[in-house]
């Protein structure tokens, strides 16, 4: 992504952060059925190489998982808060009036290729990792074991599972580095008071 150095997350534990508050993430490929994506809930397991390895499952009728087998990169992007920057916020508008609008972001992406797996027990672990992540802090969480046996096997064969070990991760937070004191103070002061809980969270991780 275009990504100029004053926006560039370097932070090593800033971008594993981000990818740990991402629920749900976005897998782009292209290979020889064109460009392809999927959402999906991703288990990042920070300590398995160099940048961490991340661990997810397809649906075995979504074919995007073919290009993965046959060693497609994938980009897999991790998506944080954003807001509409409006001229109106600058304090310079009335200075000048050469404002524009724009937006500001968190975004986070990871490079890499992946391991295909169908092994049952395999499967079964991740499943159980990605449940017990999501249903914690929930007053009676479900586990995976809570439903008949026979049917987790069934849903089992009805996936594909894949390993992607983290080759190259970028980050950009995009929180109007590039303007004057006063300017980034009202824009943070604007988005705060702003009724859209997204725009509340820009503003939260613009201090």
């Amino acid at each position: 992504m275009y990504n100029p150095s004053s926006f560039a997350i370097k932070d090593l534990d800033e971008l594993r952060e981000q990818i740990h508050g991402t629920r749900l993430a976005m897998l782009v490929t292209h290979g020889v059925q064109g460009l392809q994506a999927s959402h999906l809930p991703l288990l990042f397991k920070p300590d398995e190489g160099p940048k961490g390895t991340l661990f997810g499952h397809f649906a075995r009728a979504n074919p995007q998982w073919k290009e993965l087998q046959n060693g497609a990169e994938a980009l897999v992007i991790f998506a944080g808060a954003d807001a509409y920057v409006s001229p109106g916020f600058y304090p310079s508008k009335a200075e000048h009036g050469k404002v524009v609008p724009t937006w500001n972001y968190i975004a986070v992406h990871a490079y890499g290729t992946a391991d295909v797996f169908t092994d049952a027990e395999r499967l079964l672990n991740l499943v159980s990792a990605l449940t017990d992540r999501h249903e914690a802090g929930r007053a009676q969480p479900w586990k995976v074991a809570d439903a008949p046996a026979d049917y987790i096997d069934g849903m089992l064969k009805a996936i594909v599972g894949f390993a992607l070990p983290i080759q190259r991760l970028e980050g950009k937070r995009k929180l109007s580095q590039n303007r004057s004191a006063e300017d980034i103070a009202s824009v943070r002061e604007g988005l705060a008071a702003s009724p859209n809980v997204h725009d509340q969270a820009l503003a939260h991780l613009m201090r």
